[in-house]
């Protein structure tokens, strides 16, 4: 095993970031000066190192291109008002990678390597977190099977990476949403559960139709009887119909067991919602509108944190929502951001010090 002193860190001569504005910084598209590398042979970890961020050198065999054995997670670093730097909830997204490693028949990552690598590459690049309201530091580690022959079957090598990203709001204005009742994100049975590349590059054509209509996203539904709701694109959902707080339940392994979602949950709770996570049909929904009390839609993600959702399209149906005049998805997304800044007390333990 790597045990993280053993990671070897060579530095940029010259750091970006005096030449990039962190400023309404776009999601995803600059990465900081450095990332963490390392490679899985002859059944252990090895070659471990944080170098400046470069491209990576691949074979056109490379079995992951072929058959998409890739696996991802979405974390977030924060600064507070002294300016010290905190992961929110690493280890829970360490858990859920090696769930998706599980499923994918990748090995698994050593949780010494996965959280004290993520914690020296922050550290070496902390000054790239921004400061301003909505901003963070986006954490992307990823694996991918590495060898370099082509032929179905779990690989001998694999690489394990962790990149850098500061960035601004995912989603920055209330949504516009289409009900998808052809097309299905995931079944039972499937890798829905797991942050698996495939399950995003599979759902592009649906949402690239829906947006073609004129909405956003996208929310999946059931691959059985397309009555269920499950995902609204990349995030977790939530309706607030009544005093309860209804998202989708994960027994059937179809939804990716968000991280934001889980604390979503706990803070709604505290908000004094009774929270069901259970199955919740579209029929349902409008019936709850109809009869207004279909009070608030909206997602929840990493990337997206917390996304207001102002229309809901389905069939010939419309259902609009007066977001500003909103309260429970301003005071979720208000009480997160607080604990994320260091703004109020982290009773729960999420926030993980640089």
């Amino acid at each position: 095993m790597i045990a993280a002193g053993n990671i070897n860190i060579t530095r940029v001569e010259r750091s970006k970031l005096k030449d990039t504005n962190l400023t309404n910084i776009p999601f995803g598209k600059y990465f900081t000066d450095h990332m963490l590398e390392v490679d899985y042979e002859d059944g252990e970890w090895k070659n471990a190192e944080i170098k400046p961020y470069q491209p990576l050198l691949l074979e056109p065999s490379l079995a992951a291109l072929h058959y998409g054995m890739a696996i991802f997670e979405g974390i977030k670093a924060y600064k507070n008002e002294e300016g010290e730097a905190f992961i929110f909830r690493p280890l829970d997204n360490f858990k859920r990678f090696n769930a998706s490693a599980e499923r994918m028949q990748m090995p698994q990552v050593p949780e010494e390597l996965f959280m004290e690598g993520m914690r020296t590459l922050i550290n070496l690049d902390k000054n790239w977190i921004p400061q301003q309201p909505d901003h963070s530091l986006y954490i992307r580690p990823f694996m991918f099977s590495s060898d370099e022959m082509i032929g179905v079957r779990p690989s001998d090598k694999y690489k394990f990476l962790i990149i850098l990203s500061p960035t601004g709001p995912y989603y920055s204005a209330p949504m516009r949403i289409y009900v998808e009742e052809h097309y299905v994100r995931a079944a039972p049975g499937g890798v829905g559960y797991a942050k698996a590349a495939g399950n995003y590059g599979s759902a592009m054509y649906a949402t690239a139709q829906a947006k073609l209509k004129g909405y956003d996203q996208v929310l999946w539904m059931d691959a059985y009887e397309h009555k269920y709701v499950q995902e609204c694109g990349t995030m977790n959902v939530f309706f607030i119909i009544g005093n309860k707080a209804i998202t989708p339940g994960l027994e059937q392994g179809t939804i990716l067991a968000g991280v934001t979602r889980d604390s979503a949950i706990a803070v709604l709770k505290e908000m004094g919602f009774d929270v069901e996570e259970r199955n919740l049909s579209i029929n349902d929904i409008i019936d709850a509108y109809k009869a207004g009390v279909l009070y608030e839609v909206f997602g929840t993600g990493t990337a997206a944190t917390i996304s207001l959702i102002k229309e809901l399209g389905y069939k010939d149906f419309t259902m609009s929502f007066d977001v500003e005049k909103w309260q429970t998805a301003p005071e979720l997304k208000r009480r997160l951001n607080a604990i994320r800044y260091g703004q109020m007390p982290d009773n729960h333990g999420w926030m993980y010090k640089i």
